[in-house]
This record gives structure tokens, C-alpha cells and sequence, in this order.
């Protein structure tokens, strides 16, 4: 074997210089993208309008499940990501939803009122009657329930507000029943055109038909009712006919109770809740009080006499 064959060759492996590797430089990046994501989030919210927070607030609102499944009305929604969308438009969706959802439970509540009151009618004797004199019909302010003379039956004493035995036995029939609600109630008393000739001056169709509708609350009240349940008592005259073709005719005359749904009370509640108009004096605060003053004397010379009574 030649001396070149028998050469032995021999590799050592060079040891490179000493580092630290590269994993610090992906977690630094990493770092830097979420600082940049930050400050942009914080610049966009920055230039935001309220209304324009005030709907992503309620986009974080939203619970986990429905973001995923699309939010709400994602059928509607012309947006990719799941829960996008108008945040503003989704808000004032959901308040709509929310309001016809109520307004329907209302209307529910009152037409189960209604029918349980038909059952009433149907199944008493005593009230079964006078069905012909009931009239029941749901209004935009609620279920209302009219109670109307009839040519043979009138409710109260003629030119009176001295309720009838019939009229009694219908309106403390009915009283309990409102319990079962917790809407309030409004009475109104009303007249025919006939105008009250006994007399009286002091005393007009204005005020039987408010003595009426107070005599009525005092015999739902003696039924069971509530004595709370009561918002409001007006009387109305003439001014509202059932019959406009013959203001005269009976049914004209006749005393309406209406349970309110939400919205009509809530507007009650808030129009009695205002804050009261004050009106500026005169210049001269003297001949003010002197002129309110006379205008005082001159009117409690006159004292109105009570209504008569039959």
C-alpha cells in the first residue's frame, strides 16, 4: 500500500462565536405590533363622537355567544365580522325590539282584561242585563270601558250624580277585577247636549258630568278596587259625543273608564311631574299685588252654591 493511500485525514468541527439566538428578536416584534395596535386603538377613540362610544360600549355589552353567532339581527347585518356592523344602528334595533316587546305584552295584559270582563258580563245574571250597556273596546290609550244610558235605564238621577242600584251593581262588579292589573285607571263623565235647567247658574253639564265620574270611582273603590289605582277624574260635559249625528241621544250620556297601557300612563305621570311656568310680574310689583288683590275681592263676593241633589 502506497504511502498516499495509508493518509489519514481528520475533522475537527470549528466552534462558531458564542450568541444569544433569536427568539428575543420575534417576542420584541411580537411586543411592538401590540404597542402599535394600542396607541391606534387609543387615537380612533380619541376622534370618536359619544354617540360613537356610546355604541361600542354596548358592543362589549354583548355576550360572547351571540358576538360569535353573528350578534343580533345578523341576517340583516351587511357587516363580515361577527357582532359588526353600525354599533349605533344595532343600538336603536334593540331598543325598538325592546318597546315592541313591551307594547305587545301590554296589549296582551289588556285583551286577557277584556275577555275575562266578557266572561264576567256572560256568566252574572245581574250584569248580563245590562250587557247592552257596556261597551268594551281596546283604544290607543288602553281598554276602555263604557258604561252608557239607555233609553229605559239610566244610570244616574236625572240632572244628578246620585248613582242608580243598576249602575252600582255594574261599577262594584267591575272593581275588583282592575286589581288584578297594576295599570292605573281614568274616569270621565259625559253629558248629552241637554243643558242643565235647574236653575242653578253656578252649576253646568260641566260639573254633573265630574260629580258623575267621581260618584262612579267612589263605587268602584266600594266594589274593591284600589283607591291608588285612580290617576285621573275629569269631566267632559258634552264635548265628546259617542252619537255625533244626535247629541241629545242617550248614549252620549255616559261614564268612561279606561285602564291604561304603559305609554299613556307614563305621559300622565310625566305631564304631571313638569316643572311649573313661572310668570314674570309687572314692572311695578306694588300694582301688581293691588291688582291681583282686587281681582280677588271682586271674585269671592260670589260663592257658588252646591248642585242640587234628588
Amino acid at each position: 500500500m502506497t504511502e498516499e493511500a495509508r493518509r489519514i485525514i481528520i475533522k475537527r468541527p470549528v466552534k462558531a462565536a458564542a450568541h444569544h439566538g433569536g427568539a428575543w428578536k420575534i417576542a420584541f416584534a411580537d411586543f411592538m405590533t401590540a404597542m402599535f395596535a394600542f396607541f391606534l386603538v387609543m387615537w380612533l377613540l380619541g376622534n370618536s363622537s359619544s354617540q360613537q362610544l356610546a355604541g361600542i360600549a354596548e358592543q362589549f355589552k354583548m355576550p360572547l355567544k351571540t358576538a360569535l353567532m353573528g350578534g343580533p339581527k345578523s341576517s340583516t347585518n351587511i357587516s363580515v365580522i361577527p357582532g359588526g356592523g353600525d354599533p349605533m344602528q344595532i343600538t336603536g334595533e334593540a331598543s325598538d325590539q325592546n318597546n315592541a316587546s313591551g307594547e305587545s305584552q301590554d296589549i296582551q295584559r289588556l285583551n286577557a282584561l277584556k275577555k275575562e270582563i266578557d266572561t264576567m258580563i256572560e256568566s252574572n245574571p245581574a250584569l248580563k242585563q245590562f250587557r247592552n250597556q257596556l261597551l268594551i273596546d281596546i283604544t290607543p290609550e288602553g281598554l276602555r270601558i263604557q258604561i252608557v244610558d239607555s233609553n229605559n235605564r239610566s244610570m244616574f238621577d236625572r240632572s244628578s250624580a246620585v248613582v242608580v242600584p243598576s249602575m252600582r251593581t255594574i261599577l262594584q262588579a267591575i272593581g275588583p277585577v282592575l286589581n288584578q292589573q297594576t295599570n292605573k285607571i281614568t274616569l270621565s263623565g259625559h253629558t248629552d247636549e241637554t243643558l242643565y235647567t235647574r236653575g242653578d247658574k253656578a252649576y253646568s253639564n260641566w260639573e254633573l258630568s265630574a260629580d258623575r265620574a267621581n260618584a262612579s270611582r267612589r263605587e268602584l273603590i266600594a266594589g274593591g278596587m284600589h283607591e291608588d289605582r285612580v290617576i285621573r277624574v275629569i269631566g267632559v260635559a258634552s264635548s265628546m259625543h259617542l252619537d255625533k249625528k244626535d247629541p241629545s241621544a242617550a248614549i252620549n250620556r255616559r261614564i268612561s273608564i279606561v285602564v291604561l297601557n304603559h305609554q299613556a300612563q307614563a305621559d300622565i305621570e310625566r305631564a304631571n311631574t313638569a316643572l311649573p311656568v313661572t310668570l314674570p310680574l309687572k314692572n311695578n310689583a306694588a300694582d301688581q299685588i293691588k291688582t291681583d288683590a282686587a281681582g280677588t275681592d271682586q271674585t269671592s263676593a260670589v260663592e257658588p252654591k252646591k248642585p242640587p241633589q234628588s
